[in-house]
């Protein structure tokens, strides 16, 4: 595998991690005291709302209780032709942005149906192996409005904003904006997926870029999970002062969501034995690369549940009220799990393995739909008759599970 050097930290949030030098020397001290078996008690962080949750998560009545929900039937293909596509992001008045891993366009799909034009190209995108134009998120509600987009360029994997002005049919992007820079880059494990959380901040999944050490460097933003504000500054509340790190010890996250609890849940890829799915506190460290999978080792935070890297190599997730939806890469399948009330222990189903291929990322369309998106373009799937393509499927209550 390509190896790289840890890239260098800069702009905004990043750049905080250079200037305080006792800050990070302090958050060295306690990822040595982690290491040697002492668990950083977790952090739960005071909301701060600069906006509203992010749309890939349907909101739940105050007080209600999520049904648990199944795909109902075969998936119907509604979008075909798509070119190694990576990303889905639904907007406000019903289009819906994907982008292009390798040339670096973002796409609108109209509300009518059908009809996919060209929004814009997003500038210094890199395409190498695994890099390129990978996640995308919007706010629900900003001002003004943005596209935030993960991309590879020339030096490094960054976060950046664009305006984003228009209607239906007319969607326009700006002018990027750098938001977080100097994250790691690789021809492999590059992460990015983007999510605005609950609390209305941005979350960021890096991989180590395949150079392992990165997970476990606090100098380092790759193999983490960042949090940042919408414009880039690292929030008063993260667990390592000053720092963007919200989670280390990742080798290649790439699927975050929050479940009606606002437990935020991650998908990651493992090596040669097992992927992962974890439950994400502040602070916490998973372990890679001293561990993979279930280790029950003291010092790190074990998955809720694992795979072999056979049946899953995950990426995106969606969530339904506490109704877990992740594509699977490797696996060619969707897996939907069901937690228990916001955590442990999960139950784990397969749908549609080997039927449509590679899945890249999956998003809730509303409560009662499910989109998946494939990903068989991409260099490393079998492209069929009109790869890569969106599949719709209806979502229906889960029956209980048998005693």
């Amino acid at each position: 595998m390509h190896r790289t050097r840890p890239q260098p930290v800069t702009t905004r949030a990043s750049a905080r991690l250079e200037a305080r030098g006792a800050v990070a020397a302090a958050s060295a001290v306690l990822l040595i005291v982690t290491l040697a078996g002492c668990v950083p008690q977790p952090h739960t962080p005071t909301p701060v709302v600069t906006g509203a949750p992010s749309t890939t998560t349907p909101s739940i009545p105050s007080g209600s209780v999520p049904t648990p929900v199944q795909p109902s039937g075969e998936p119907a293909s509604i979008q075909s032709g798509l070119d190694a596509p990576w990303s889905m992001v639904p907007l406000a008045s019903g289009s819906v942005l994907i982008d292009d891993r390798d040339s670096g366009a973002v796409l609108e799909r109209l509300p009518d149906g059908g009809s996919v034009r060209t929004v814009g190209v997003v500038p210094g995108v890199v395409h190498a192996g695994e890099g390129g134009l990978l996640g995308l998120a919007v706010q629900k509600q900003s001002d003004p409005h943005y596209l935030y987009a993960y991309l590879t360029t020339g030096s490094d994997n960054r976060v950046v904003r664009m305006p984003l002005s228009g209607t239906p049919g007319s969607y326009a992007i700006g002018a990027p904006e750098p938001i977080v820079t100097g994250i790691p880059k690789g021809i492999f494990h590059n992460g990015g997926r983007i999510a605005f959380g609950p609390d209305g901040m941005l979350y960021v999944t890096t991989g180590d870029g395949t150079n392992t050490s990165n997970a476990q460097n606090m100098r380092s933003l790759g193999g983490k999970i960042l949090r940042v504000t919408p414009a880039g500054e690292v929030p008063a509340d993260n667990p390592f002062p000053g720092s963007p790190v919200y989670s280390l010890g990742h080798r290649n996250p790439q699927g975050i969501a929050w479940d009606s609890h606002g437990t935020l849940w991650a998908s990651e890829f493992g090596q040669d034995t097992w992927d992962e799915l974890n439950i994400i506190r502040p602070g916490g460290n998973y372990g890679w690369p001293t561990v993979e999978g279930i280790a029950h080792n003291a010092a790190f935070t074990d998955p809720v549940y694992q795979w072999s890297t056979d049946d899953a190599s995950p990426s995106g997730l969606a969530i339904v009220g506490d109704t877990i939806f992740m594509a699977g890469l490797g696996g060619q399948r969707l897996w939907v799990v069901y937690p228990t009330n916001g955590g442990a222990p999960v139950r784990a189903v397969s749908y549609y393995a080997d039927t449509y291929g590679r899945l890249r990322d999956v998003i809730a369309r509303d409560s009662h739909t499910l989109w998946m998106l494939t990903n068989n373009t991409d260099g490393r799937g079998d492209p069929r008759d009109g790869d890569d393509r969106i599949l719709s499927v209806a979502l229906a209550p889960a029956p209980a599970p048998a005693p």
